[in-house]
């Protein structure tokens, strides 16, 4: 591929992650998009959850699969580098929208807040979750995350340099700030159903294993900073207290 089409390729994955991402808004919280995390059951509830699962793991083996340095090595053979991380991106943007498309409501209500100020509460969390999930991706490089710096400099003739390890902000409070916008905005429900629990706790079980082999990546490419770092900061809930 030129540099150009390179370029424009990127581009394109982006806007399709935009489109992507703000349809998920609309998804999770259960308004202004065609199809809802949340409904009334409408096929076999084995069917189902064999669907729902079927879902659920087909985007967890390609987001993390896909991000282990060993898979990118090989993809980067196929794939030309500068678009690697926009063909990750793109790949994982198709993956949610088949979620989001094909995903199947069970029905049942596990929890309903009433109109009033604990149901705004949560209301407001869960639009929380989605303001800390975008600041945190710009805190530890937004453009360089999905893939516009890599194409950028690929555009100018420039090599490209990966992100050093640094610690902004949230990160000196707690590890994993991106995790705990996502876990926000799964759990954050004025109404939860059977369909939305599932998500929530398949979503939570996912994100836990992923933190592990994401530190074991970090280990490798960062060596006794990241340990250091690890040792001294909280996972996904910050102390209260300083730590003697």
């Amino acid at each position: 591929m030129s540099r150009i089409g390179i370029f424009i390729y990127g581009i394109v994955c982006y806007f399709i992650f935009l489109v992507v991402f703000l349809y998920g808004i609309g998804f999770i919280g259960g308004f202004l998009t065609p199809t809802s995390l949340d409904g009334s059951l409408k096929s076999p509830l084995g069917v189902a959850l064999a669907v729902d699962f079927g879902l659920l793991g087909a985007f967890a083996l390609q987001h993390s699969g896909m991000a282990r340095p060993g898979f990118k090595e090989w993809w980067k053979r196929i794939v030309p580098e500068p678009a690697e991380r926009s063909t990750y991106v793109l790949l994982s943007s198709i993956a949610l929208a088949a979620l989001f498309i094909y995903w199947e409501p069970i029905g049942g209500v596990v929890w309903s807040l009433a109109p009033g100020g604990a149901r705004d509460f949560v209301i407001g969390l869960y639009a929380f979750g989605w303001v800390l999930l975008l600041y945190t991706t710009f805190l530890i490089d937004h453009f360089d995350l999905f893939g516009l710096k890599q194409i950028w400099r690929r555009l100018n003739e420039r090599s490209y340099r990966a992100p050093v390890f640094r610690t902004p902000s949230l990160y000196k409070l707690v590890r994993h700030p991106l995790y705990i916008g996502w876990l926000t905005i799964f759990w954050a429900a004025p109404t939860m159903t059977v369909a939305h629990l599932i998500f929530a706790l398949a979503t939570t079980a996912y994100i836990l294993i992923a933190i592990r082999f994401e530190e074991r990546d970090l280990v490798s490419a960062f060596g006794g900073t990241y340990i250091e770092y690890r040792a001294r900061t909280p996972m996904l809930l910050p102390r209260l207290w300083p730590r003697r």
